[in-house]
C-alpha cells in the first residue's frame, strides 16, 4: 500500500514511457483484493482495535505475503512496459492484419 500510495502521488512526475497508470491500477488492486480478504477472515474489524491479530502476526505476514507479492506485481508491470516500449517490443510485435476500411454508404 505504502508504494501504490507514493506512485499515485508522484505520477505526474514519472514520464509516461512507464506507464506508471498500470502499475498503480496493479497495486492498488492488490490492495483491495487483501482488505476483501482480511475483512472476510475477520483480521479487521469496525471497531476497536481494529485489527484483530497481534503487531508480530501483521509484521511477519507483511514480510512473508506482503514483499513477494509487491515484487512479483512489479515484474509483471515490468514486462508490461519492457514489452510495449523496449527491446521486447521489437521482438514480440505482431503484424497489424490488412482491415478493410468501410465508408458510409452515400444515397
Amino acid at each position: 500500500m505504502a508504494i501504490a500510495i507514493l506512485t499515485s502521488l508522484f505520477r505526474r512526475k514519472i514520464p509516461n514511457i512507464l506507464m506508471i497508470n498500470i502499475l498503480n491500477l496493479l497495486l492498488w488492486g492488490g490492495v483491495l483484493g487483501l482488505a476483501v480478504e482480511h475483512i472476510a477472515h475477520g483480521e479487521i474489524v469496525p471497531y476497536p482495535p481494529f485489527l484483530t491479530a497481534g503487531l508480530e502476526h501483521v509484521v511477519s505476514e507483511m514480510m512473508i505475503i506482503g514483499v513477494p507479492m509487491t515484487i512479483s506485481v512489479s515484474g509483471v508491470w515490468g514486462f508490461i512496459v519492457l514489452t510495449v516500449n523496449g527491446p521486447l517490443s521489437k521482438i514480440l510485435k505482431l503484424s497489424k492484419p490488412n482491415v478493410p476500411s468501410i465508408s458510409p454508404v452515400r444515397g
